[in-house]
C-alpha cells in the first residue's frame, strides 16, 4: 500500500486519541473562525506536499510557511474554501485535486478553527504564486514531514505562559505552528 493510500484509509478512520487540538488560549472567549487549508500531496512515486511562504505584510501569520487556505466564505464548506484558496494563492485549477478526505480540525492561537483538507494532485503543474499573498512556494518530501524523527517539540513564551509547538526543518525553511501540528496530526492518523 502507498503512502498515500494509507493517507486516505487513514482519514475514512475515526480519529485517534492523542491528536493536537489547538491552541486554546485562556481568556480568548470570541468565537473561532472557521477556516480551511489544502494540504496538497503529490501524485509522484516519492510524494511531497506543497507549502507556501506567505508574505511579511499580511495581518496573521507573516512570514510563516503554511498550506494554501483562509476564512470559509458563507455558504461554503471547507473543501470548497480550501480550493478557492489554492486556486487565489496558487493559480491551482480546483478540477486538477481530487480530495481524499478531511483530516482533524485545529484550532489556531489567532481564534481560526482550521479543516485540512488532503488532497491528491498531479506532479510538476505551472503553480503560480499569487503576489499579494505569497512571497513564494515549495514542495516538501512527504515522507520527511511525515516522519516524527523530523517533527521537534518545542517550547517557548508566550503571553508569560510556556507554550509547546513542533518545528519541521526542511532544506532551511521552518514548518512550525499549526502547520506542522497539522502534519504531526496526519502522522498520527497513520501510526
Amino acid at each position: 500500500m502507498t503512502l498515500v493510500d494509507r493517507i486516505a484509509a487513514a482519514l475514512a478512520a475515526a480519529s485517534p486519541t492523542g491528536l493536537l487540538p489547538g491552541d486554546l488560549i485562556e481568556g480568548h472567549d470570541d468565537e473561532p473562525h472557521a477556516a480551511a487549508v489544502l494540504v496538497a500531496i503529490t501524485d509522484r512515486t516519492t510524494p511531497g506536499v506543497i507549502l507556501t511562504l506567505r508574505r511579511e505584510h499580511l495581518r496573521t501569520h507573516a512570514g510563516q510557511v503554511a498550506f494554501p487556505g483562509g476564512r470559509i466564505a458563507h455558504g461554503e464548506d471547507a473543501r470548497a474554501a480550501a480550493l478557492r484558496e489554492a486556486q487565489e494563492e496558487l493559480g491551482l485549477d480546483p478540477t486538477q485535486v481530487r480530495i481524499l478526505g478531511l483530516a482533524d480540525p485545529y484550532r489556531t492561537v489567532t481564534g481560526y478553527d482550521v479543516t485540512p483538507v488532503v488532497g491528491l494532485i498531479p506532479p510538476d503543474l505551472p503553480l503560480v504564486a499569487n503576489p499579494e499573498e505569497v512571497a513564494d512556494w515549495f514542495e516538501a518530501p512527504l515522507d520527511f514531514v511525515l516522519d516524527p524523527i523530523n517533527q521537534r517539540r518545542m517550547t517557548a513564551d508566550f503571553q508569560g505562559r510556556e507554550r509547546h509547538y513542533y518545528r519541521i526543518d526542511w532544506n532551511g525553511r521552518p514548518i512550525w505552528g499549526a502547520t506542522a501540528a497539522m502534519l504531526v496530526n496526519l502522522t498520527r492518523r497513520l501510526a
